[in-house]
Order: C-alpha cells, then sequence, then structure tokens
C-alpha cells in the first residue's frame, strides 16, 4: 500500500510539472527544429526521459532548468541519428493570409538564424524560455558574464539586422 500511495503521489507531482511547463518547452522546442510535429515529439521524449529520471531529481527549483537541458540534449541527438530534409519552396509560391506580419515573422526568423549559433541560443533561452543569464550559463556550461555579453550582442545583432525591414514595413502602412 505503501508503495502504491508513493507511486501515486510522483505521478501528481509529475503531471502538475507537464501542466506548468509544457508550453515554454514546446515553444523552444519549435525555435530549435521550425517544425511543429517535431518540437512536439521532442518534448514527448522529453518527458519520457524526465519520468525515467523522475527520481533522481534532487532540487526540486531546478525543473525548468533540468527539462530545458533534457530537450536540448534530445534535439542533439536527433540531428546525431538523420539528415533533416528541407524543401525549398519560393516564398510566392506559400499561401499567405497576411503577407506583412507573414513577411515580418520569415525576416525575423533569417535574422534569428543568421546569427552565430553561441549568440542564437542564450538569446533565445532568455527570450522563449524565460531563463536567467545565470541559469542559462549553467545549462551551457559557460559564465554568467559570458552569457549577458553574448546575449547583449545577440540583441544588438538583432536589431541591425531589422532596422531595414522596420523601415520597409513602416513604409508599406
Amino acid at each position: 500500500m505503501g508503495i502504491t500511495r508513493l507511486l501515486e503521489g510522483n505521478r501528481s507531482q509529475f503531471e502538475t510539472m507537464v501542466r506548468a511547463h509544457s508550453g515554454d518547452l514546446y515553444r523552444f522546442a519549435y525555435w530549435l527544429c521550425r517544425d511543429r510535429f517535431v518540437a512536439e515529439d521532442l518534448v514527448q521524449e522529453t518527458y519520457s526521459r524526465a519520468w525515467k529520471s523522475w527520481q533522481s531529481l534532487r532540487d526540486e527549483k531546478a525543473i525548468k532548468h533540468w527539462l530545458f537541458s533534457i530537450l536540448r540534449n534530445e534535439h542533439a541527438r536527433l540531428y546525431e541519428r538523420k539528415r533533416v530534409e528541407i524543401e525549398d519552396v519560393d516564398l510566392e509560391d506559400l499561401p499567405i493570409a497576411v503577407e506583412s506580419s507573414v513577411q515580418f515573422s520569415l525576416e525575423m526568423r533569417e535574422a534569428l538564424q543568421s546569427l552565430p549559433e553561441g549568440y542564437r541560443e542564450p538569446l533565445l533561452l532568455q527570450v522563449v524560455g524565460g531563463f536567467s543569464c545565470a541559469e542559462i550559463g549553467q545549462m551551457l556550461e559557460l559564465s554568467e558574464q559570458v552569457i549577458m555579453k553574448r546575449v547583449s550582442r545577440a540583441r544588438n545583432a538583432m536589431r541591425k539586422l531589422m532596422e531595414p525591414e522596420k523601415r520597409s514595413m513602416e513604409r508599406v502602412r
């Protein structure tokens, strides 16, 4: 009877954690892979691995950090195993409802992709994941100061990359 209660308590805690962090994990997974279905699979695999290791979690305050680390590792494993097929489609061939906002989103995505990985990942972890520079430093095994510099440089680079697009978007309105 005692083991059943323990397992039910763990399951309840785990389900609470899943509800609390699933949105953030999905958004981060989507930014990593840019595919809705792959992002969903990554989040599911993250929760699967988290459940298997649930007993080893020592600090409940570190759950979000722990989950994002698992997700990053799962994303890396995904691309170690196989090559992603990319379909090259002209922008004009895509059905677009609101061209200006879609265009801005595409330009933002291209600007993010043009950032070096060392700048892009800390920026996304901060903006999408909501992590502090100290937490990101722990995840990436870098000092907080290095992360602060990288995030600052990434933001400045994004501003510079997006300035021409802002002006052209204002002219369209």
